[in-house]
This record gives C-alpha cells, sequence and structure tokens, in this order.
C-alpha cells in the first residue's frame, strides 16, 4: 500500500508541475515508434530470404529455415522481456535498451552488406568457377547481426504496447489503442515490403539496409522524446514466479481434503510478495480446478505455535493468486489453438517467397515485383479490411444482434478464413507446377487471392487475440498479455522449422528446386491440419467461460 500511495504522490506532483501524463498526449510517441521499428524490422526479415541466397550462397531451403528461425526468435524473445519488464524493471526500460539493441544489430547488417570481407563472393554463372559458401567468420559476423535484431525488435514492440495501453483508463480507449497499434504496424511493414524491399533489389543491400538503421535509429528517438508524458509502470515482482508457487503450494498438500467453510482459506493480501493481490472477497473461490484450491487452504502446518500464520510462500498462497492461476491454466487450451493456427501462417510465408522466385514477376513491361514483397499483399488486405471490420462490419453486427461479436467468435472466423487459404494456395501451386513441367511461366498474381484471404483471416483473429488476452489476464501479467501473440508466431516459426525439415526427410516434396517437388501436397496437408485444429478450437472455446 506504501507503494502504491508514492507512486500516486509522484504522480500529483508530476500534475502539479504542468506535465500532463498518460492519456493521449502519449499516444503521437509510441506510434512514432512502432512505425519506426517495424519499417526497420520487415524490410530487413522480409527480403532477408532473398539475402541470404543471392549475396551469401545460401541454398534455398535452408534460407528459408533460417528466416523462420530469426522469425521464431524474434517472437519468442518478447515473452521473455515481458517477464523482466513485470517483475523488475518496467515496461520503458525494457523497450527503450531493446530498441538500443535492435539497432545495434541492424548498423551490424549493414555492414554485411558494405564491407566485401563479411560476405562471400557472389556465384557466378560460369560452371569453372566453384561457388563458395561463408567462411566461419562471416557466418559469425551474420548471426551476431541477427541474434541482436531478433532479441531487439522481439523485445521492444509488445513491451511498448503493454506501456501504450496502460496509458489509458478506459477499456475502450486501450481498444483503440490496440486498433492502432496494429493498423500503425501493418502499414510500415507494408511500406517497408514495397518500398526498401524494391530499394534492395534494384539500388542495393546497402542503401536498403542503410535506411532500416535510420528509421530504427528515428523510432528509438521519438520514443525516448516522449518519455516526460508516460506514466511508468512500477515492477511488481515476479508475477510468473508467483504461477509456479501456487502449483508447488497445491501439490504439497495433494493429500489435504477441500473445506467448505470460507474462513478455511488465506485472503491475506502478504503472501507471495503481493504480486498478484487485488483483495477478491473470500466467496469468490472457484469450483473450477478444485485442486489448486488447495494452496489457499490453511492447513495445522501454516500455523504458529500461538495460532497465527505462517509467512511460507511456497506453501500457502491467497485465494486471489489461487482463482489468477486458474484464469492462466483455463486460458492455455485456447493458446495453444492458436499456436497450431500459426503453423500453416509461418508455413505459407516462407512457401510464398520461394514460389515467387521462380514465377513471373513482371507486371507491365517496366516493373518487376520483388519476390520477398509478396507479403505486403497480406499487409494491404490486413490493414483495409481491419478498418472495414472496425467502422462497418461489427457496429453493423451490433445493430442487427444488439450484442457485439466477442473475441472468440472473430477469432473462429480468422480460422475458417485460414483453412480456406490453405486450400486455395494447393490448388494454385498444383497448376503452377503443370505449366512448370511445360516450361510456362504462371504470373505472381496468382499468388495473390490466397494471400488476400491469409489477411483478411488476420485481421479477424490476431485483434482479437490481443484483445482477449489482455482483458482476459490478471492485471499483474498485461505486459506478458500481449506478449502472448508474438510468443505464439515464434513457437508456430519454430514448429515450421521442423515441419519442413520432417518432410524434407520422409518425403520429395521440398527440393531444393520446388519445380521438380510437391509444394501443393504441403499445402493439403496444412488445409487438413487447420480443419483438424479448428474442431479443436470449437471445442475449447465452448467450455470457456469468460472471465470480465
Amino acid at each position: 500500500m506504501d507503494d502504491k500511495l508514492a507512486a500516486s504522490s509522484k504522480q500529483a506532483q508530476s500534475l502539479s508541475n504542468g506535465t500532463k501524463r498518460s492519456g493521449w498526449i502519449s499516444f503521437p510517441f509510441f506510434i512514432g515508434m512502432v512505425a519506426g521499428l517495424s519499417v526497420a524490422s520487415t524490410g530487413i526479415v522480409g527480403n532477408l530470404i532473398v539475402y541470404l541466397i543471392s549475396e551469401f550462397n545460401i541454398k534455398s531451403i535452408n534460407a528459408a529455415q533460417i528466416v523462420n528461425v530469426v522469425i521464431g526468435s524474434t517472437n519468442l524473445f518478447p515473452i521473455v522481456a515481458a517477464i523482466v519488464a513485470d517483475s523488475f524493471f518496467g515496461s520503458f526500460s525494457v523497450a527503450f535498451a531493446t530498441s538500443c539493441v535492435a539497432l545495434l544489430g541492424t548498423v551490424i547488417l549493414f555492414l554485411t552488406s558494405t564491407i566485401n570481407s563479411l560476405k562471400p563472393h557472389p556465384c557466378s554463372n560460369d560452371l569453372s568457377i566453384i561457388c563458395k559458401p561463408p567462411t566461419g567468420i562471416q557466418y559469425t559476423v551474420l548471426y551476431i547481426s541477427i541474434v541482436l535484431i531478433s532479441i531487439g525488435f522481439g523485445g521492444s514492440r509488445f513491451t511498448a504496447a503493454s506501456l501504450g495501453a496502460n496509458q489509458f483508463d478506459k477499456p475502450e480507449h486501450q481498444g483503440s489503442f490496440f486498433n492502432w497499434f496494429f493498423f500503425t504496424f501493418y502499414v510500415a511493414s507494408g511500406v517497408a515490403l514495397s518500398g526498401i524491399v524494391y530499394i534492395q533489389d534494384n539500388l542495393g543491400w546497402a542503401l536498403g539496409f542503410g535506411i532500416c538503421a535510420v528509421a530504427t535509429f528515428v523510432g528509438v528517438v521519438v520514443f525516448l522524446l516522449g518519455y516526460r508524458f508516460y506514466r511508468m509502470d512500477e515492477p511488481q515482482g515476479s508475477a510468473v514466479l508467483d504461477l509456479g508457487r501456487v502449483f508447488v503450494a497445491s501439490v504439497r498438500k495433494w493429500k489435504y481434503n477441500l473445506s467448505s467453510r470460507v474462513e478455511d482459506y488465506y485472503t491475506s493480501t502478504t503472501s507471495c510478495d503481493d504480486v498478484m493481490v487485488q483483495m477478491l472477497p473470500p466467496a469468490t473461490l472457484g469450483k473450477r480446478l478444485r485442486f489448486f484450491n488447495r494452496a489457499a487452504l490453511i492447513t495445522d502446518t501454516d500455523l504458529k505455535s500461538d495460532g497465527s500464520i505462517k509467512k511460507s510462500s511456497w506453501r500457502l498462497c491467497t485465494i486471489q493468486q489461487v482463482e489468477d492461476f486458474k484464469k492462466i491454466i483455463g486460458i492455455l487450451p485456447l493458446w495453444t489453438s492458436s499456436t497450431f493456427l500459426a503453423i500453416p501462417i509461418a508455413m505459407q510465408s516462407s512457401l510464398t517467397v520461394l514460389q515467387a522466385l521462380v514465377m513471373d514477376r513482371s507486371i507491365g513491361s517496366h516493373f518487376k515485383f520483388p519476390a520477398g514483397s509478396i507479403s505486403i499483399v497480406i499487409l494491404i488486405s490486413t490493414s483495409i479490411f481491419l478498418t472495414f471490420l472496425d467502422r462497418v462490419l461489427l457496429p453493423g453486427w451490433y445493430k442487427i444482434t444488439g450484442k457485439m461479436a466477442r473475441p472468440l467468435q472473430r477469432i473462429g472466423v480468422g480460422y475458417v478464413l485460414t483453412v480456406l487459404s490453405m486450400a486455395v494456395s494447393a490448388l494454385v501451386e498444383s497448376k503452377r507446377l503443370k505449366l512448370a513441367h511445360r516450361h510456362v511461366d504462371m504470373s505472381v498474381l496468382w499468388l495473390f487471392p490466397q494471400l488476400v484471404l491469409v489477411g483478411i483471416g488476420e485481421a479477424f483473429h490476431f485483434p482479437a487475440q490481443l484483445t482477449f488476452y489482455y482483458q482476459q489476464f490478471p492485471q499483474s501479467l498485461r505486459s506478458i498479455s500481449t506478449a502472448l501473440i508474438s510468443l505464439i508466431v515464434g513457437i508456430a516459426f519454430y514448429l515450421n522449422t521442423a515441419l519442413i525439415d520432417q518432410v524434407r526427410r520422409s518425403t520429395d516434396w521440398l527440393p531444393d528446386d520446388i519445380n521438380h517437388g510437391k509444394v501443393d501436397n504441403v499445402y493439403w496437408m496444412l488445409a487438413l491440419f487447420g480443419g483438424i485444429n479448428f474442431v479443436y478450437y470449437l471445442l475449447c472455446s465452448a467450455f470457456y467461460k469468460y472471465e470480465n
């Protein structure tokens, strides 16, 4: 309580000094940071597979797997950054530090494109010249830049999103912030995939990566300039560790019978380091997952000789902490279904670039569509449909039904569209292979319908997932809740890498030259996988009970 009073006193003092903190006055600085870092990260990762193939002489499927690991790491690190922010340093410090790391990684990658000794000699059409792979030092410098980029961009984006949402007290303003966050991310990424990737392919990698470094620098500076307008969130200790304490305490008391008396359960705010406590009344101890109620059960071993309670956070936790733990457990099945959904999307993002490389990318007589820019179709369709969804479709649904569309309903629609896009991808690839066997190149425009379906699906399920987790998670885990989306994507790309490796070991569907493969069979496999996962999602959502 003393800490809360001190924080309130600091905020009041800042207001009396004439500095208005939080609210919409801080909004431009967050959006500026998101725009700068999104332009840079997408400009690098979006065309990285082409850079590895053309400049580092890495084979196509191997390059795709490396990029999968990069994207996976970029999306896995936010959960680490969120835990550190919630527990120790706060969101601002972590977001600022990791964005500086991203800047360093971008500069090193820029150097690999400008210093000839940091990359192998380019391959030649002359068969007498051996195409040499990178040396150990060249690989080392490349991987250092990739690691720094993964940590930096991954750690800053969603930590800043959590800090930005914390600037608003009203739920509708928080929802509006998240809408603008996604909109800015998609628009900035679209600019990168169109402009920066075109520059990399036509004007040089050095110029393209140089622009990415400048964009990162601008994003960091803008974020720092808004410091005096931010309402800082104070680290509250290890909330994640408290989840483990509830589990351990309940296991240690597994032999004890649960009591029906409210007074037999601990309601003090002093247990487990005061991290997850919000003083729920005793009657709110839920009946679901009743096994974990034992963590709050007061037993003889929890009492001193004078009848007072021993303070042992690994043996006795509060009712609030138990209920928060059960909230997380209840969300896990839905979270796993989202992870399984992201695997086909991750696979498709890699394969479409490889498809575009062997297709006719000429649009008109003077423009050639960059293969690394193919994902811009997803970004554009998502941005357009996200606006249509927010301004037309959802309000229309409310007028017709008298109810707002729930997040889980929107997620389900996104699932269906994603599975449908895999089926369309399989049909298009089957047609492309038939033409390729007759030495006819199919136009890259044939890839657009499937990518539009993915984009519309993402407009449904990604913002809905972020809203769902932010609203359903305990307040002490808000940074982690926003990072869960990134964690889903990260795990999906890692699993996608393993899946590609297994497909290559078990079948001949993915050779280095995909014109001699069966990529259409891969898409049919993903469609089947997505359909099974959709059934699993329906079962999970049917049994889930909204907490808020």
